[in-house]
């Protein structure tokens, strides 16, 4: 009996998978990605939501008091709850997989589209390159919290890290026939690592979380119709009543595409896609 009481508690141990909690949607398909059916990942913005802005629910804070790790990207909803959440669970390890990333600076619509903030522009993972640092810290950490998986973790990184070299070749397929420099006009600035990486220019239409002046609205207009922008890119996430409104001045569609989709892969293709037909 007691060798039976031993083996199936060695069982359980074996099988238990790592409890994970992760901000946004890409996040936590990247750590399904690497995880596989050894970790379990709890969401905290759920679909539809805006990581600037949202509070989460009661069932939300009973996954942060069993979870054994926290998945940190540096959004503003960890600027808020993260140190709640280490006080509920110290148990809990936070880390950041972020590390590496050199965070670019907010870009500001203004008419020569080079204006900047001192703020640092959360939306990494919009570039494979950067992606690829991301799997990278995923893997590290769940190797030093779950070592026995080790091979498990190593083989799932080198099947999504080809993945991502997949994606970055497609997109660059897609974009090769646009001129270096080309601009693609969107409402909330969340393309510019995407941009970076692509030689692109992102032109947004907020300033600083908010909707721009008249004046402001009308030299966006003027500068559209030079360059002959044929389309602006919203996010549901956001209100796009401002971007119709330029759209509809200038004879436009008005295309949604969320950063926030959990299909990464094929909203980034999706997405140089569109930039491609519009240029």
């Amino acid at each position: 009996m007691k060798v039976f009481l031993l083996c199936l508690s060695l069982s359980s141990v074996l099988l238990a998978k790592v409890n994970a909690v992760v901000t946004i949607l890409p996040e936590q398909i990247f750590v399904q990605a690497i995880g596989g059916d050894k970790v379990s990942v709890s969401l905290m913005v759920k679909p539809g939501n805006s990581p600037h802005t949202y509070e989460p629910k009661p069932s939300q804070m009973r996954d942060i008091a069993v979870a054994d790790i926290y998945f940190a990207l540096g959004v503003e909803f960890e600027n808020v709850w993260l140190d709640k959440f280490k006080s509920q669970n110290k148990k809990m390890k936070v880390v950041d997989i972020s590390k590496d990333i050199k965070r670019l600076p907010i870009q500001q619509h203004h008419h020569d589209y080079h204006k900047h903030t001192t703020k640092l522009d959360t939306h990494i993972w919009t570039s494979p390159q950067n992606v690829k640092t991301i799997i990278k810290n995923i893997y590290d950490e769940l190797v030093a919290i779950d070592p026995t998986n080790r091979s498990y973790y190593e083989a799932n990184y080198h099947s999504y890290s080809k993945k991502i070299e997949k994606t970055d070749k497609q997109i660059k397929d897609i974009l090769k026939k646009i001129p270096k420099n080309s601009r693609f006009i969107v409402f909330h600035p969340a393309w510019g690592y995407f941009a970076k990486q692509y030689s692109l220019i992102q032109v947004p239409i907020e300033v600083e979380g908010k909707n721009p002046k008249p004046k402001a609205v009308l030299n966006l207009i003027k500068e559209a119709k030079k360059q002959k922008t044929k389309a602006i890119f919203t996010a549901p996430e956001f209100s796009a009543k401002i971007a119709a409104q330029i759209a509809k001045q200038l004879d436009i569609p008005v295309i949604p595409i969320s950063p926030l989709n959990p299909k990464w892969s094929q909203n980034l293709i999706k997405f140089a896609t569109a930039i491609a037909v519009s240029n």
